[in-house]
C-alpha cells in the first residue's frame, strides 16, 4: 500500500488549496481515510477523516473551512482547504486504515502547506 500526497504550497491568509492523496492497492474503498498535520515543534494532529461510505469528521479547528472527500473509483482522497490561516501551516499527511478518531498504519509522505503573507 502506498499513499502519495500532493497539492501543498504557499498561499496567503484567506486563500485556498486542495490536497490530493492517491492510493495504490485494493484497501482504499473499504477503509477510513484521513488527513493529519504536523506543525514545527508540535505533535501530529488529526485534521479530518472520512469513512468508507463518505461520512466525514473534522477537528474543531478546521470545521466550516475544510472539506474532506474521496473518490473510491479513482482511489483518491481530497482535502479542500478554504479561508486558510497562518496557524494552518504544517506538513499534511494522508493516512489510511484507521478509525474516525485515530490513525491507521498507512501514511503518505507529507506535503507542505504554508500560509503566509
Amino acid at each position: 500500500v502506498q499513499l502519495q500526497a500532493s497539492g501543498g504550497g504557499l498561499v496567503q491568509p484567506g486563500g485556498s488549496l486542495r490536497l490530493s492523496c492517491a492510493a495504490s492497492g485494493s484497501f482504499f474503498s473499504a477503509n477510513v481515510m484521513g488527513w493529519y498535520r504536523q506543525a514545527p515543534g508540535k505533535r501530529r494532529e488529526l485534521v479530518a477523516t472520512i469513512s468508507s461510505g463518505g461520512r466525514p469528521y473534522y477537528a474543531d479547528s478546521v470545521k466550516g473551512r475544510f472539506t474532506i472527500s474521496r473518490d473510491n473509483a479513482k482511489k483518491t482522497l481530497y482535502l479542500q482547504m478554504n479561508s486558510l490561516k497562518p496557524e494552518d501551516t504544517a506538513v499534511y499527511y494522508c493516512n489510511g486504515g484507521g478509525g474516525s478518531f485515530s490513525s491507521g498504519r498507512y501514511w503518505g509522505q507529507g506535503t507542505q502547506v504554508t500560509v503566509s503573507s
